[in-house]
């Protein structure tokens, strides 16, 4: 807000963007908080966008904007001829970056920034610093909280929604996450599509729950859902614009690589994840396979939240060599690499650091370190790059 003319708040539904931008309207004197959920506002800036983004205000803050892309050309506009930092702060349910109209008008006078359900930091009330620790050029171990196994599997099956956090049972967090998806497929799915037959996507979001920390393979998923390829292509876009799925691309030494090798499935939230597959804490023990996929879903999203803070400018990835893989790579803008291997099992052997070692190998010199995430409560060195952590360094203070 200090330096950009506008800046635009995205994130799926219900993460806090309106109750955050509320709160900037009401600490920046001069400032105009408008939704375009309302239809009588809705309407006016349809009508005369340029009058509507001409307004006199030290910050106008649209919420919702992608309901009128009218309005884009007139903030261009405007911003051209008054390019004073913070004049705009947008808000939408839908990513920018796959809305044309939006990347286009305002390429060069916007800054984007994504808002994510609650970190388990935030909920703590600590900043959550894993990734600029591990990024450090020397490591130190954080001290851990003991969580124990119940505890980890109830952060797990809560997610991070503002909303479905404050339920106080599973079943009334279900009840939530029902009306939620719902409302999404039938509101921002269809208004992005234009269309309506769009009655498989709650089925496709749920196989995608299903294959959550697995190779996405396109042609396999239209098979399974009896749909031609391209309309999969076209829905697994929407379900990427609207935020519920984010896959995870594979790392490679060589970037021209990148872009032909398989990502991985994930969906934004793991309590959204298991609510889709219909787990509660009766229902999943060591032995049932959705534990480990729903750990990882988990540990993911807490990456991904502190990626988009974190000091150090990383991307994230995951790897795979032959029968080796590693579930999260993460990069810095310097090439180096650390390998963050997740077990849900409080127990460790020395093959949980094969992964490890084949990422060490394939990235050379690059390779900072590797970390095993596990569900017991020790640090345990695997060596002099290779530490096991308890899976609660996600939320230690950094």
């Amino acid at each position: 807000m200090t330096d950009t003319p506008v800046v635009a708040l995205t994130g799926a539904r219900q993460t806090g963007k309106t109750t955050l931008v509320r709160e900037l309207a009401r600490s920046r004197f001069g400032s105009n908080y408008l939704s375009l959920d309302d239809g009588a506002t809705l309407a006016a800036a349809a009508e005369d966008p340029v009058a509507f983004a001409g307004q006199d205000a030290t910050t106008l803050i649209i919420d919702e904007v992608q309901k009128a892309p009218a309005l884009l050309p007139a903030i261009k506009v405007a911003v051209d001829a008054d390019r004073r930092p913070g004049r705009f702060m947008l808000t939408g349910s839908a990513n920018p970056l796959v809305l044309p109209q939006v990347s286009e008008s305002l390429a060069g006078r916007m800054e984007i920034l994504t808002l994510r359900p609650f970190s388990q930091g935030e909920l703590a009330g600590r900043r959550d610093g894993l990734i600029d620790r591990l990024m450090a050029d020397t490591f130190e171990a954080p001290a851990c909280d003991e969580v124990d196994a119940a505890d980890l599997l109830a952060r797990v099956l809560r997610g991070g929604y503002p909303e479905a956090i404050t339920r106080g049972s599973q079943r009334r967090r279900d009840a939530w996450f029902a009306s939620y998806v719902t409302a999404i497929l039938q509101r921002d799915v269809r208004d992005l599509a234009h269309v309506e037959g769009l009655s498989q996507m709650p089925r496709l979001l749920s196989l995608l729950a299903a294959r959550s920390g697995a190779l996405v393979n396109r042609a396999e998923l239209s098979r399974v859902m009896g749909i031609p390829y391209t309309t999969l292509v076209r829905y697994l876009a929407l379900l990427e614009a609207t935020f519920l799925y984010e896959p995870l691309p594979a790392w490679a030494g060589n970037p021209s690589k990148r872009l032909t090798r398989s990502p991985k499935a994930f969906l934004c939230d793991s309590g959204l994840t298991a609510y889709l597959l219909g787990v509660a804490a009766d229902r999943v023990g060591p032995a049932n396979g959705s534990r480990g996929a729903l750990v990882e879903s988990f540990v993911v999203s807490e990456l991904r939240k502190q990626a988009s803070w974190a000091d150090t400018d990383v991307t994230l990835w995951h790897f795979r060599s032959g029968r080796q893989e590693v579930d999260v790579v993460i990069e810095d803008r310097r090439g180096r690499v650390v390998g963050i291997e997740v077990k849900a099992g409080a127990t460790l052997g020395r093959n949980d650091v094969r992964g490890l070692r084949s990422l060490a190998d394939a990235a050379g010199k690059r390779f900072l370190r590797g970390v095993l995430l596990y569900a017991g409560s020790e640090v345990l060195p695997f060596g002099p790059d290779i530490t096991a952590l308890p899976i609660s360094a996600l939320w230690s203070e950094g």
